[in-house]
C-alpha cells in the first residue's frame, strides 16, 4: 500500500533500443506475410511485405530528392496510406516528421512550417470543405512560378518542395508517387547505411500541442520516446498478430499515430483505417467488415458509435479490447462500451503529447470497477508523483498536480528553451497541468486541469466529480462543468448538457438532482442544453470556448474574478 503518491513502473521488460527503422524492418521480416494495413477508404490491403517494400521505396526517394537526416518534413493530411507510409520512411530516412492540424488554417499552417524550418511538405490537396492548395498558394504565391524543388517563398523561407496527395496536378508541387519514383540504386544503398548510423535518441518528430492561449508548442519526440510507447500500450490491449486495430482517431495526433500504428507494428498486428476522418457509421461498418479485434476513440467517437440510429444492425462480436481515451472517459460510457459493443478488455489511458503520450493505462484484467472509474496504473519504466502547490508529494487520495519521468518525456518544445524549463523542472520531472489523485493500491484518476478547477467561495470544485454525477441523470447523453465569473463568490458553476434523443430535462430538475446528494457549492448555478460541445478536431472539448460564450450570453466580466 503506498504511503505518499508516487508510483514507479519497475518492469522486467526491458526498454526497446532500436530507431523506428530497425524495429520496422524487423517486424517486416518477422510477419511478411501478414496482413499490415487495410484502408477501407482507398481500397488498399497490404502484408507486412508490401508495408516494407512502399516505406523503403519512399524513403530512398526521401534521400534522392535531396532530404538529409534532421531536415523537417511536414505532413498536412487526413488519414490515409500516404501518411502511414510517410511516418515510417521519414524515421528510417532520419528526417523530423512535423505533424500538421488537419484543422489548421492560414495563419496557423504558416507559423508551424517556419517554427520548425519545414523543408518539404506533404499535403492532401482538400479535406471536407478546406481547400489546402488554395491556403498553400496563399502564403506562397511564388509557387505556381516555381520548378518543383526549388521554391523560393518570401513568407516561408525553408520551405523547398510540396508534394500533394491526391487531387490534379499543380504547378510547382510533386505529386505523391514522384516520391518513390525517385529512388535509385544509390539512394536504397544510403537508407541501408543509416540503419546503422541513425540512433534511437535522435529527435523524430514534431507534434504541436493545442494550447488555448498563445502560440502551439511544437513537443519534439524521439525514435526512443514513440516506439517504447507505443510498445507498452500495444502490451496494456495483449496484442498479437491476430489481432485487427480499427484507428478512426486522426493520424496527426499521438494517438493515432503512436497508440495506433506503433502499438500494431510491435505486435505485429493489422492497422484499419475505416475513414479519412471520424464518421460513426463507417466505424461500425469496417468493424464488422473486417472483423476488428480492438477500437480506439474518445469518449465522444464512443458515444456517437452508440446512439447511432444504424447501431445494433451491426455485428460487433469479433470486439475485445481498445482504448478510450484523450479526454476525461465518463463512467456510464465506459459500461456501455463493454456492454454493448462487446469490448469486455477496454482500456484507458492517460497521458499528453509531452510525454510520447502515455503515462498510466488500465489493464485488460482490472477488475471493472477500476477500469471503468479510474486510468489505471503507472506504465513500465515510467515515474509519476502528485504535487501539492508547495511542490510536496500529497498523501495517497490527495489531489494535486501530476508530474510524470521517464523514457516518454519529450526532449522539450521546438525553438522554446524557457517554455522547455518551465515544463520540465531541473529534475527532469514533466509539469502536466492535471489535477490527479493516485490512491493507495496505485491506481490514478484525472480530475481535471489545474485551469479548469473552480473556486468557488473559497471552495476547489473539481468539474470532471459533477459530470460524473450528473451522467447518473437517465436523459443525459453528455455534460460538461466549467466555471464562469461571480461578483460574490469569484466563480460558479455552468453545466452544458446533450440530452438523449427525444428526452426532455428541465434546469430545474437537474438542480433538484443535485440537492441534498452533493454539496450546495457543487450545484451547478447555470445549465444549458446544447446540440454539441466545441471540440478539436481530436474530439478534445474545449471548455474555455464555452465559458467564452457563457460569458457574452449572460452579460459577466472577467474582472468580477479579480
Amino acid at each position: 500500500m503506498l504511503t505518499q503518491s508516487y508510483v514507479h513502473g519497475a518492469s522486467t521488460t526491458p526498454l526497446i533500443g532500436e530507431t523506428i527503422g530497425q524495429n520496422f524492418d524487423r517486424a517486416v521480416e518477422t510477419w511478411a506475410t501478414r496482413e499490415a494495413l487495410v484502408v477501407v477508404h482507398q481500397d488498399i490491403r497490404w502484408t507486412y511485405a508490401d508495408l516494407g517494400e512502399q516505406v523503403d521505396t519512399c524513403a530512398a526517394g526521401f534521400v534522392a530528392m535531396g532530404l538529409e537526416p534532421g531536415d523537417r518534413v511536414g505532413i498536412w493530411s487526413p488519414n490515409n496510406s500516404e501518411w502511414l507510409v510517410t511516418q515510417f520512411a521519414t524515421a528510417k530516412a532520419g528526417l523530423v516528421l512535423v505533424n500538421i492540424n488537419p484543422a489548421y488554417r492560414i495563419s496557423e499552417l504558416e507559423y508551424a512550417l517556419n517554427k520548425v524550418g519545414v523543408k518539404m511538405l506533404i499535403m492532401a490537396s482538400t479535406f471536407k470543405t478546406s481547400d489546402y492548395v488554395a491556403m498553400i498558394r496563399e502564403i506562397a504565391p511564388e509557387l505556381e512560378q516555381s520548378e518543383a524543388g526549388n521554391l523560393a517563398s518570401q513568407r516561408l523561407p525553408h520551405l523547398k518542395s510540396v508534394v500533394l496527395i491526391g487531387g490534379e496536378k499543380v504547378a510547382g508541387t510533386y505529386e505523391f508517387p514522384e516520391i518513390a519514383a525517385a529512388a535509385n540504386e544509390d539512394s536504397r544503398e544510403r537508407i541501408e547505411e543509416l540503419s546503422e548510423i541513425l540512433q534511437f535518441d535522435d529527435r523524430i518528430n514534431v507534434q504541436f500541442t493545442s494550447g488555448t492561449t498563445g502560440f502551439p508548442k511544437g513537443a519534439t519526440l524521439t525514435h526512443f520516446n514513440i516506439l517504447n510507447n507505443g510498445f507498452f500500450v500495444g502490451e496494456a490491449m495483449k496484442l498479437t498478430t491476430e489481432d485487427r486495430l480499427c484507428v478512426p482517431v486522426p493520424l496527426y495526433h499521438c494517438f493515432g499515430m503512436v497508440l495506433g500504428n506503433l502499438a500494431c507494428l510491435t505486435h505485429g498486428a493489422a492497422i484499419i483505417y475505416p475513414d479519412e476522418a471520424f464518421e460513426p457509421l463507417s466505424v461500425l461498418k469496417t468493424v464488422e467488415a473486417e472483423k476488428c479485434t480492438a477500437l480506439h476513440g474518445v469518449p465522444t467517437m464512443f458515444i456517437a458509435e452508440l446512439e447511432h440510429p444504424e447501431f445494433l444492425n451491426f455485428d460487433l462480436a469479433t470486439l475485445r479490447t481498445g482504448i478510450m481515451a484523450g479526454s476525461p472517459c465518463p463512467v456510464e460510457v465506459m459500461k456501455r462500451v463493454i456492454a454493448e459493443m462487446n469490448m469486455d478488455e477496454v482500456t484507458i489511458a492517460y497521458g499528453m503529447t509531452e510525454t510520447s503520450p502515455v503515462s498510466f493505462q488500465s489493464s485488460t484484467d482490472d477488475p471493472l470497477d477500476r477500469r471503468v472509474s479510474t486510468v489505471g496504473q503507472i506504465m513500465p519504466h515510467v515515474e509519476v508523483k502528485i504535487i501539492d502547490e508547495h511542490g510536496q508529494i500529497v498523501p495517497p487520495g490527495e489531489t494535486g498536480e501530476l508530474l510524470t519521468r521517464g523514457y516518454s518525456v519529450m526532449q522539450g518544445y521546438w525553438g522554446d528553451p524557457d517554455q522547455s524549463a518551465q515544463a520540465i523542472d531541473i529534475a527532469g520531472w514533466m509539469h502536466t497541468g492535471d489535477l490527479a489523485t493516485i490512491d493507495e493500491e496505485g491506481y490514478g484518476n484525472i480530475v481535471g486541469r489545474v485551469k479548469d478547477m473552480v473556486i468557488r467561495g473559497g471552495e476547489n470544485v473539481y468539474p470532471r466529480e459533477i459530470e460524473e454525477y450528473l451522467y447518473g441523470i437517465e436523459s443525459v447523453q453528455d455534460v460538461q462543468v466549467f466555471g464562469v465569473p461571480d461578483e460574490k463568490y469569484g466563480e460558479e458553476l455552468c453545466a452544458w448538457i446533450t440530452l438523449n434523443d427525444g428526452a426532455n430535462l428541465t434546469e430545474d430538475a437537474v438542480k433538484d438532482f443535485c440537492k441534498g446528494q452533493i454539496a450546495h457549492y457543487k450545484i451547478p448555478r447555470y445549465v444549458k442544453f446544447v446540440e454539441e460541445f466545441p471540440m478539436t478536431v481530436t474530439g478534445k472539448v474545449q471548455k474555455f470556448v464555452m465559458r467564452e460564450a457563457m460569458i457574452k450570453e449572460l452579460g459577466l466580466s472577467e474582472s468580477e474574478t479579480a
